[in-house]
């Protein structure tokens, strides 16, 4: 999940101001108050409520509820232990420098498919003939990686000082020699 910023009306508390106590489950209030777990919703939040007279006598209660019935509910979704986990990671070293890598490789592939080859838009209806033709999009894409990684191997460093008329007549060469020779075995996937 990409990272969202707070929702909450300025002035008001946010919710990591609040702090969450995993061995009791339950949140603690910037007035050092208990939040106790009520229930999970259909969508699979759990909604931790403060006590109404609690809060009807705090002194931060015009920075912390909104609501006449004097009752602050605080959601945490049931998977959020495992986002408080990835965010860690995400802050730890070296791991900015490899998510810089992703869209160099990752994204490019994707990138690529959407504006070179036509992936914006589908051709067909129903799942079977979306699967169909992303198979042979994603081969096709495959095999020009192929012919670019072959051209690399062969001519080393060389290649940027050919020019491209060369470079694409090559290309082809290479990848019209690997058909011939491999015409009987498959090794290309789908990403």
């Amino acid at each position: 999940m990409p990272y969202g910023r707070p929702k909450t009306i300025k002035g008001f508390f946010r919710k990591n101001e609040f702090v969450y106590d995993e061995y009791y489950d339950c949140y603690i209030c910037p007035n050092n108050k208990i939040l106790h777990y009520r229930t999970t919703n259909r969508e699979g939040y759990r909604e931790y409520k403060s006590e109404w007279a609690v809060c009807m006598q705090c002194p931060y209660r015009n920075r912390c509820i909104e609501s006449k019935a004097y009752e602050k509910v605080i959601t945490r979704h049931v998977w959020e232990g495992y986002m408080e986990q990835v965010e860690e990671i995400r802050h730890t070293l070296g791991i900015k420098e490899k998510y810089q890598e992703r869209k160099e490789t990752i994204e490019r592939v994707f990138a690529d498919a959407k504006e070179k080859h036509g992936m914006r838009y589908t051709q067909y209806r129903g799942l079977d003939k979306i699967k169909m033709e992303l198979n042979l999009l994603f081969s096709c894409i495959n095999l020009k990686k192929l012919a670019i990684w072959k051209w690399r191997k062969k001519w080393g460093a060389w290649y940027k000082d050919l020019p491209t008329v060369c470079t694409l007549s090559q290309l082809w060469r290479i990848t019209m020699k690997w058909f011939s020779g491999n015409a009987q075995r498959t090794i290309l996937s789908t990403v």
